[in-house]
């Protein structure tokens, strides 16, 4: 097996893989019966009642992912990602039911959407960090790469169905499948070979653990900058659900099932980008800093797409770029943190890529409804394009970051810190003196 799919040697990490790849495939076909809904059954076309949606489901990240990390490092995770599974799908069950029975209304989605965001703000750092259990520390950044893979592989598939199964059967069945859903993650929880697991220690109680986590990511400037970049463009640019509704609906005057298949087609880059990031051994700052310019430049283009195919088209490396930013910013940050602390460093994560949504989807809705659905996509575009540029002149200033070109069978640009540099010419220095010592003693 190629070095790309090196994590599912692992039996765990295989259970894990196919078990997540089913209820992601639920989640997404979730995700766009429920804007579907929201947009077309219960509001006027209103872009700014998606958006709210989308800032109620991810509002409670923002206040319980700390305490949430904090709990994922206390107890096993195995065990909390059971019960937070079971809830998603009893509340997806509970939406579906209503739905069906034709007693849904606007308020009930906006309670589920906030319920849902409450049992998520436990599920993520628990989720995002118990892959670290699954795989040795040398394959963390293979394992958390293939995760998105699973993730954007489940997004080809969901979005596409769900748009045809919204047409036939209408939204209420989506809700239902997405709750069965569930239950694939939980079955392959509870059959894994336990002793096989990579156990972090557990953390006692103590006081200020939470302050610790906060003073840690402080003191850490790689892992602040890749945070507000993440936070930037989250809020802004990260709303593929609100934008490729409006801009299907109301732009090109499409059905579900054509707004469903922007999704997938977006998947196909995201894909592409999660499967490239699993070849990287060691993902770096610089890689989240060029994703998130790139993302902006193909997401500017996207937004002043002329057809309805053009913009299915610029969906792919918008895709690409914006999962490729993700799982470099997630790894980088593993890999880089104490796994005493990882559980608390991973939910502050978690809160900033969240913490965007519920001010940023409102906004974007609202710009979707004031200037037009384009402006939705640029303004994401802008931000993106500027945040990035900020943080490479920041880096360039304060870790004397150079450019460089090197030649060669492949040419290609290179960056490198001061602290690089320093330990390349301690490596010089050691070859060099290692070399005067064998000639020395062969004469």
């Amino acid at each position: 097996m190629s070095s790309m799919f090196a994590s599912l040697r692992l039996y765990n990490y295989r259970l894990w893989f196919a078990g997540a790849l089913v209820a992601n495939v639920g989640t997404w076909m979730q995700r766009i019966a429920q804007d579907w809904l929201v947009l077309t059954e219960l509001s006027d076309d209103s872009g700014l009642a998606v958006g709210i949606v989308t800032g109620l489901q991810f509002a409670p990240s923002v206040l319980l992912s700390p305490y949430a990390g904090l709990l994922a490092d206390r107890i096993d995770r195995r065990k909390l990602l059971m019960a937070t599974q079971g809830i998603l799908g009893v509340l997806a069950a509970a939406l579906g039911v209503l739905v069906l029975f034709g007693h849904a209304e606007l308020w009930h989605v906006y309670v589920f959407a906030t319920l849902l965001g409450v049992a998520s703000a436990f599920d993520a750092p628990a989720r995002q960090t118990f892959v670290s259990e699954l795989v040795p520390a040398s394959g963390l950044a293979n394992a958390v790469a293939l995760n998105s893979a699973s993730f954007n592989a489940a997004r080809l598939i969901g979005p596409g169905a769900a748009g045809l199964l919204i047409a036939l059967v209408g939204p209420g069945w989506v809700f239902l499948i997405n709750a069965a859903s569930f239950a694939a993650t939980i079955f392959v929880m509870a059959i894994m070979r336990v002793g096989e697991l990579h156990v972090s220690p557990r953390v006692g109680r103590a006081k200020g653990q939470l302050r610790a986590g906060l003073s840690y990511v402080r003191r850490r400037t790689d892992i602040t900058m890749i945070m507000i970049i993440v936070f930037v463009v989250g809020g802004l640019g990260l709303n593929f659900q609100l934008t490729s509704a409006v801009m299907a609906r109301i732009e090109f005057g499409r059905d579900a099932g054509e707004y469903g298949i922007l999704g997938s087609i977006l998947a196909i880059g995201s894909l592409a980008g999660a499967l490239l990031a699993a070849r990287r051994k060691r993902p770096r700052v610089r890689s989240v800093i060029a994703s998130a310019a790139l993302f902006g430049l193909f997401s500017g283009l996207m937004s002043i797409a002329p057809t309805y195919e053009l913009y299915a088209l610029a969906c792919i490396p918008v895709g690409f770029f914006s999962i490729t930013m993700l799982t470099s910013a997630n790894a980088a940050i593993q890999i880089s943190t104490d796994p005493a602390i990882r559980g608390r460093v991973m939910s502050l994560y978690v809160v900033v890529l969240f913490a965007g949504n519920p001010i940023g989807s409102p906004f974007v809705g609202w710009v979707a409804e004031a200037w037009g659905p384009r402006w939705s996509i640029g303004i994401g575009a802008i931000a993106s394009v500027l945040i990035a540029a900020a943080a490479a002149l920041w880096a360039r200033r304060h870790w004397q970051v150079e450019v460089s070109y090197r030649m060669g069978r492949r040419p290609h640009l290179v960056l490198t810190n001061a602290e690089e540099r320093a330990a390349r010419e301690r490596a010089q220095v050691e070859v060099a003196s290692q070399q005067a010592a064998d000639g020395g003693q062969a004469a």
